[in-house]
């Protein structure tokens, strides 16, 4: 009997932590604060009262400030608004960029020919900017 207890092995002494990174690498879903596994259709952490729907390790990530519903919220402005906004900066991009690296300049004609180029694309960031500024939607004021 004691030549089984010397060649047992003891894994319960192991620590919780290697069971925490089999389970986060597998299906089950662990929480953030204290790294104990949600109960299945649990929507907190029966441990530390985490919730689970709010993941700061994914809420963080830059790709959701690249939808449109988000970028809409997080710059404040309607639709139009914010289509006229990326107008903008489009006319911008060509007005200070793109109308250097398509056109060069050989004379000095040349050269007033791409200032005038980068004017006009200036002018429709002008416009587009007043665009959105006059469709933004007015905050709801309470009386």
């Amino acid at each position: 009997m004691s030549d089984v207890v010397r060649e047992a092995q003891h894994e319960f002494w192991r620590p919780p932590v290697a069971q925490v990174e089999a389970a986060g690498t597998g299906m089950a879903e662990v929480c953030d604060g204290c790294t104990s596994e949600f109960m299945v259709g649990s929507l907190f952490c029966h441990v530390c009262g985490a919730s689970r729907a709010a993941r700061p390790a994914a809420a963080t990530h830059w790709t959701i400030y690249l939808e449109f519903h988000n970028l809409k919220g997080v710059l404040g402005l309607s639709t139009a608004s914010l289509i006229a906004f990326f107008a903008g900066m489009v006319c911008l991009v060509m007005a200070g960029v793109a109308v250097g690296f398509i056109y060069s300049v050989q004379t000095f004609n040349d050269f007033q020919a791409v200032q005038l180029y980068r004017m006009q694309w200036l002018l429709g960031a002008i416009a587009a900017f007043a665009a959105g500024l006059l469709l933004k939607k007015a905050p709801n004021a309470k009386p």
